[in-house]
């Protein structure tokens, strides 16, 4: 994968997903709190899709992270940047256990990878799907500033996309 993409926060400690990180995907979308926005995952393709993320890292330099406490290492979630060919577009994703709701992780984590992409990549906007309900994400993708762009599905399921426009001088 090249050279390995670590970024820390005051709490939190983000590093690149790989295929070992398998069994930690799968129970993350076994909750069904967890899995009524993202669908839940065989161990096959959770493997296909951290096959998939793993790619992105090494031809595109970004993709998705484990999000780690940085004290204990203890495995919260996963966001990130991720491509979608389809839209052509970047979209910032989070997804935490529900025992890492209500901390202030996912704000803290996007705020990290956001901050990292727009100094890393050439986009002038990042998306965030987010499916209708998911008012915790809604809340987040807000107190990081995006707003409404547009509506669309994703795997034939309605998103909403949020979109948060580079910030000026990057």
């Amino acid at each position: 994968m090249g050279d390995v993409i670590v970024l820390e926060t005051a709490r939190l400690r983000l590093r690149p997903l790989t295929l070992a990180d398998v069994d930690l995907w799968v129970a993350l979308h076994a909750d069904e709190r967890v899995n009524r926005y993202t669908g839940s995952y065989t161990r096959q393709a959770a493997l296909d899709r951290l096959a998939g993320i793993e790619m992105q890292w090494s031809t595109r330099g970004h993709g998705l992270f484990a999000v780690e406490l940085k004290e204990s290492g203890e495995f919260l979630g996963r966001g990130g940047l991720f491509y979608w060919q389809p839209f052509d577009e970047v979209e910032a994703g989070w997804t935490l256990r529900p025992e890492a709701w209500g901390h202030g992780y996912a704000t803290e984590a996007a705020r990290a990878f956001l901050d990292w992409g727009f100094e890393t990549l050439d986009v002038p906007y990042v998306i965030a799907m987010i499916r209708p309900g998911n008012t915790p994400s809604v809340k987040v993708a807000e107190r990081l500033g995006f707003s409404v762009r547009r509506q669309d599905a994703l795997f034939d399921e309605p998103v909403t996309v949020y979109a948060l426009d580079r910030p000026a001088g990057r």
